[in-house]
């Protein structure tokens, strides 16, 4: 009975050195991953395809200014399962500044982290790996039409 109290007891200890270990670097993984900014900027974009037009406002994060430096765009978009559509962009954004949000809503446009591509939602949403970039301010009533089109990203 002693010997299998001190393997648990060896085997508890190995199992606590190992957490103890493992957590500063949790903690590191998450510095610098503040949520990026929700204040709105004077950049402002138009998105163009199938005939209609959506601006949207960008928000003031080093990702909507990195894709906002970008443009003009000339990209494909298409619908992603039932609550947005995507575009891929030609290449990622940088993700400095970024962390989690709260408050989703639909017509948000975001930055899918892992994909590289612009995920612009027109329902109810929740996922990890997104940068909100801005919020979509006139015509978002255009990603409601299902299909794949080209689209147009510019200044306004």
């Amino acid at each position: 009975m002693i010997i299998e109290h001190a393997t648990l007891s060896r085997r508890t200890l190995l199992g606590a050195a190992l957490a103890v270990t493992a957590l500063p670097r949790a903690a590191a993984s998450q510095e610098g991953k503040a949520s990026a900014s929700q204040e709105p900027t004077d950049m402002t974009i138009r998105m163009t395809f199938n005939g209609r037009t959506m601006t949207a406002t960008l928000y003031d994060n080093p990702s909507a200014r990195d894709l906002f430096s970008m443009l003009p765009l000339d990209l494909k978009i298409e619908d992603y399962a039932h609550n947005e559509k995507i575009a891929y962009l030609p290449r990622k954004l940088t993700e400095e500044g970024s962390g989690p949000f709260a408050n989703e809503q639909p017509y948000d446009l975001c930055y899918f982290m892992p994909w590289g591509n612009l995920a612009m939602f027109y329902e109810d949403y929740r996922h990890p790996g997104l940068i909100r970039l801005g919020r979509f301010d006139g015509g978002e009533q255009a990603l409601h039409v299902r299909g794949e089109f080209s689209l147009r990203i510019e200044r306004i």
